[in-house]
């Protein structure tokens, strides 16, 4: 809690809730995980980026990034960054806290631009690690589907399965988002 006082001698009080440096939040498609994430950021009272890992090639995905901006509304920084999130993440200070949406999509820029996954994780995870502000990383539980029917589809499993038990294994809390409740699967809510 801050305790901040106005030109008039009122105290106010601010909770600020800290958060760990990487907090995974997991669920499946509109289960309710960015507006959960989004929470997590606004909670901590700091200056808030947005990183967007999704590529804009229709009419509809304009639509839901426009929406999406308007709804975080204008004092969120947004930074485009489809493949490489390292540079971006290196710049960000302990004064700031940053939600990645999503490594799904991620994942899946990668897998298209034919790029080594082991390769790519490894400096994701990495960039992770050296990060100075608090991150928010939000990724698709894919795993509780059927087998897919082609081959294409079952690499993407595959690879967001191992993506998915890596972020969780570095993460200090690990939260599964289902119908738009959370569940913490490791640490502890603050």
């Amino acid at each position: 809690m801050v305790d901040t006082q106005n030109n008039t001698g009122w105290i106010t009080r601010k909770v600020i809730t800290v958060y760990p440096d990487l907090t995974f939040v997991l669920g499946g498609a509109a289960s309710g995980k960015s507006a959960f994430a989004e929470q997590v950021v606004v909670s901590e009272g700091k200056n808030k980026i947005y990183v967007a890992t999704s590529q804009v090639f229709d009419d509809e995905m304009e639509q839901k990034v426009q929406r999406h901006l308007a709804q975080r509304g204008a004092d969120w920084t947004t930074i485009e960054a489809p493949l490489d999130l390292g540079p971006d993440l290196a710049r960000l200070t302990p004064n700031d806290i940053c939600l990645i949406d999503c490594a799904t999509m991620w994942l899946t820029n990668h897998m298209l631009a034919e790029n080594d996954l082991d390769q790519a994780q490894s400096a994701l995870l990495q960039a992770l690690r050296s990060c100075h502000a608090p991150v928010v990383i939000v990724s698709n539980e894919v795993g509780h589907g059927i087998v897919p029917d082609n081959a294409l589809s079952r690499r993407f499993r595959e690879a967001q399965g191992r993506l998915n038990i890596a972020l969780a294994a570095q993460a200090d809390l690990a939260i599964q988002v289902t119908a738009g409740l959370p569940l913490v699967l490791k640490g502890q809510l603050p």
